[in-house]
């Protein structure tokens, strides 16, 4: 019979870290701290196959009822205790835990047990009426909310309400009567509400809860937390069951959440917060202030509470030896939650710790050179897609700042915008192409997509653990949380502090590294990326053998990308440059003329102009390869529309507008991306590739004689589909070569290849190899022709595909391996048989995805090409690939000592 059910405990545990695909990460890792004789409750794991299974039958598989009921039983039998039992319970907790950490997304209820009777029991057996109570109240809240579908809100306003006519801010206030109070009013709504009354029975409860877990795995925060991070639809859940201790059961007790470095800076602090006489729930959801761990912490963000190195000073002492014994086991960075129940610590959770794409730097570099860590494994530590975070601006340190108000440092960064109130608005209003701030008294799980959108978060409740702290951290989002100076009216739009007041719409700053709330945009400048940054991009570059390259035709552009590492340019696209003020007009008085004679006029006054662009090019890039792709988009791309511009046009080329007009018309095309464009211009116009290649090769002449700079143009031909286009404009640009050479006297290096982006050139890539020294795979456009498809109408119906599982991701952001990558893996063939030495690369949008990078690497691609901002993202991405097709360099833990080629 198959296994579905997996016991732990102090007794010993039947899992291992390394099954966190089946237990989940969170039952894999209690397992294993059970192993390494840390204080862990006894629970089992129901596996993430059970969670599959529940989803595409509703139902569950044969056997696990009497399993799980077998694991209730040695949780009983290790406690003393049995679940149902009025005179001494057991209660449990139900998580989820998933094989990546997803906080927040998926459901939990806590105190499972309790009924009208068990509560008295756990009130005898504890001597506590109003810690029984207040469990029960809060086991209602929950199972009330996830399993039976009651708005969490009745719940809150039952309890602020009694609150108020109680004369009471805080819930410890209130009374074992009071709390039974509050229960009947909680009993009343669920019946309301559920049309089914509370359920007594414990085993129901189980079973309702294990459901809920199971189902939220689909719920809509959960999908869009999986649709962000790539997380597949099949790994499924895991189900924790786990007994349950009490941080709630006076001052002596509490509970917590710590990271055993700093998550926001990756300092080797100890780092957390904890709430007395709380249960876990009440930290993440940032409903109370939590107090500081360490005394350091205290001082440094000024709070006025006390840490627990000083109230808990013996406990404080146990945790700190757990922090060092599982960040030496699983030697990375750990986040840990805790509970003190009576003075004795439990460990109930440790996972690989979310932390800011500095910290993971600072942190892998550091482990390195303490021996912890080989240079590759580092590389590996480190999300590719992470350093977005550190290659945008941060706030000007010498710019005049309004600070109204200061909360918490979650996470850094800074960022200016409109101010929004809910997750919906913010949505709504990055789409429409606004910048916004996404402001709210406190954040949860349905506020997912509000997040993403917006360009920084601000809360007025919560600390440095809440779920804006962590959601916005992994995100890589702005943070600044706790900010209680402020007060949020949702309801008149407002944001108010002091003598400040602020509408929805007015434009804020906050910056995540100082808690600072500024009135007003704030300046920001470029980061500086040196130090830990430059230590691991340095062992990345020693590990990846793909040469990672940039897609720029402006300055700006390669000057950027030059100092993110780039080794080259894979991609200068030339009709943007034809955009230009200073030569659109003679571009379109070319396009206008009904001749070659009439045509090679305009071109004359474009060429210098053209030739002083690949200039500015070679110069910045010193050497260093430039792909130049010569004009692709249709002609009627660069004529006016409006009739200002017609007139304009008209007067220059000294027709009228009413023939501008006419041509403009004569050359729309129903269907231009398949239309008159490409290596099809250069076929009907030769002219035009002629002065491009003409301004090439003489920016080449001229550089190599300025500067006795090495230039290695590589003139890139697109659209090619049949052979013998490429034999055709391939003897053009060799003539031109010749020409200019011999009217110069030197001799230029230079390379001819082609744009595959085609299924037919891919398909027949052994003939067009004969004219072709490289291939550039386009896989924007090799996408949309395998598939059918267009970029700019598919994101239309892509989401229901992606729902639905047609697709698993966007072929536009993810390169498709199956079909696309088929084709990729032809051409690449087909080249390599005809020209062994051909050279073969990227350089679509996939270019700067780490997925694509890493197909790229297992077809031996020479290259990738991507934008500026993402040469960093490739050259770690393609590390990591280097590792992932080579086993034993990703086994010795060293830098491998070969070099991209």
């Amino acid at each position: 019979m198959t296994k579905w059910v997996y016991s732990f405990g102090p007794n010993g545990s039947e899992g291992r870290a390394d099954m966190r695909n089946l237990l989940g990460g969170k039952g894999a890792n209690l397992a294993e701290m059970a192993s390494l004789a840390l204080p862990v409750p006894p629970g089992f794991t129901i596996t993430t196959e059970v969670c599959i299974f529940h989803t595409q039958n509703g139902g569950y598989p044969d056997g696990l009822s009497d399993q799980v009921s077998k694991a209730l039983r040695k949780i009983e039998a290790e406690l003393g205790t049995t679940f149902g039992d009025p005179e001494n319970p057991l209660l449990v907790s139900v998580r989820s835990g998933a094989r990546v950490s997803m906080p927040g997304m998926m459901d939990t209820v806590l105190n499972l047990g309790l009924n009208d009777e068990t509560v008295e029991g756990l009130a005898r057996k504890s001597g506590d009426r109003r810690f029984a109570f207040d469990s029960y109240r809060r086991f209602i809240q929950m199972y009330g909310d996830v399993v039976m579908g009651v708005e969490h809100h009745r719940f809150e306003d039952i309890l602020e309400m009694f609150k108020e006519d109680k004369g009471v801010t805080l819930d410890t206030e209130l009374s074992a009567e009071d709390w039974q109070a509050v229960i009947e009013q909680y009993k009343a709504v669920v019946a309301e509400d559920a049309d089914i009354p509370f359920p007594q029975e414990p085993e129901k409860q189980l079973w309702g809860a294990i459901a809920a877990v199971f189902d939220s795995w689909m719920n809509q925060r959960a999908i869009t937390y999986r649709k962000l991070h790539n997380i597949p639809e099949n790994w499924g859940t895991a189900v924790n069951v786990q007994a349950m201790v009490f941080g709630n059961m006076g001052a002596d007790c509490a509970t917590g959440v710590a990271f055993t470095r700093d998550p926001s800076t990756g300092d080797n602090d100890f780092y957390g917060e904890f709430l007395i006489n709380a249960q876990g729930e009440d930290v993440v959801a940032g409903i109370r202030t939590p107090q500081p761990l360490t005394i350091r912490s205290r001082e440094q963000n000024g709070g006025g509470l006390p840490s627990m190195e000083e109230t808990m000073p013996d406990v404080y002492q146990q945790l700190c030896d757990v922090r060092a014994k599982l960040e030496t086991h699983y030697r990375d960075m750990q986040d840990i939650e805790f509970t003190v129940q009576r003075g004795t610590l439990f460990m109930l959770q440790t996972r690989n710790g979310k932390r800011t794409a500095s910290a993971a730097l600072k942190i892998a570099v550091d482990m390195v050179r303490d021996g912890v860590l080989g240079e590759a494994e580092a590389v590996q530590r480190v999300t590719p897609n992470s350093l977005d975070q550190l290659l945008h601006p941060t706030l000007d340190p010498t710019a005049e700042r309004d600070v109204i108000a200061r909360g918490l440092p979650a996470s850094p960064g800074a960022a200016s915008g409109r101010i929004v109130f809910s997750a919906d608005h913010a949505e709504q209003q990055a789409h429409a192409g606004e910048k916004v701030i996404l402001c709210r008294v406190e954040t949860s799980p349905e506020d997912i997509h509000g997040m993403h959108a917006a360009e920084g978060i601000l809360t007025t409740r919560g600390g440095m653990t809440s779920h804006a702290a962590v959601v916005a951290r992994g995100m890589g989002r702005p943070c600044v949380a706790g900010a209680g100076e402020l007060r949020i009216d949702y309801k008149t739009g407002k944001l108010r502090v002091r003598d400040v007041e602020l509408s929805e719409g007015d434009i804020i700053t906050i910056d995540g590294a100082s808690g600072e709330v500024m009135r007003g945009e704030v300046p920001t400048v470029q980061p500086e990326l040196s130090g830990d940054f430059a230590t691991l991009m340095g062992w990345a570059d020693g590990i990846r053998t793909m040469k990672v390259r940039t897609n720029a035709e402006t300055p700006a552009d390669a000057r950027t990308a030059v100092k993110f590492g780039a080794e080259g340019i894979g991609l200068c696209r030339t009709e943007h440059m034809f955009f230009e003020a200073d030569r659109i007009v003679a571009v379109r008085e070319m396009i206008l003329a009904d001749s070659v004679e009439g045509r090679r006029g305009p071109l004359e006054r474009i060429l210098p102009m053209q030739r002083q662009d690949f200039v500015e090019l070679f110069r910045i890039m010193k050497g260093l390869p430039v792909t130049i792709r010569l004009l692709d988009p249709p002609l009627h791309e660069f004529l006016p529309r409006e009739d200002a511009e017609m007139e304009q046009v008209a007067k220059a080329a000294g027709v009228t507008v009413d023939q501008v007009r006419t041509r403009a018309l004569k050359l729309a095309e129903a269907n231009p991306m398949l239309g008159h464009r490409g290596c099809r211009l250069g076929i009907t116009y030769p002219e035009i590739y002629e002065m491009q290649a003409r301004a090439i090769f003489e920016a080449a002449a001229e550089v190599a004689a300025d500067s006795g700079e090495t230039v290695e143009p590589e003139i890139m031909i697109p659209l090619v589909a049949i052979e013998k286009e490429l034999e055709i404009l391939r003897g053009l640009v060799d003539r031109v070569a010749r020409e200019v050479m011999e009217a110069k006297g030197v001799e230029i290096s230079y390379l001819v290849g082609t744009m595959i982006e085609l299924p037919r050139a891919a398909l027949t890539s052994e003939h067009i190899a004969k004219h072709a020294e490289f291939f550039s795979f386009g896989t924007n456009d090799l996408t949309q022709t395998t598939f059918g498809l267009s970029r700019d109408d598919a994101a239309n119906f892509l989401p229901a595909y992606e729902e639905q599982g047609i697709l698993a991701n966007d072929p536009f952001i993810t390169l498709d391996p199956v079909g696309v990558g088929k084709l990729v893996e032809i051409a690449s063939d087909g080249g390599r048989k005809t020209r062994p030495d051909i050279k073969l690369g990227i350089c679509g949008e996939h270019g700067g995805d780490p997925a694509s990078i890493d197909f790229c690497q297992g077809v031996g691609l020479d290259y990738v090409s991507c934008s500026p901002f993402r040469v960093p993202i490739a050259r770690l991405a393609a590390a990591q690939a280097a590792l992932a097709h080579d086993e034993p360099a990703k086994a010795s833990g060293q830098t491998a000592k070969r070099k991209a080629g």
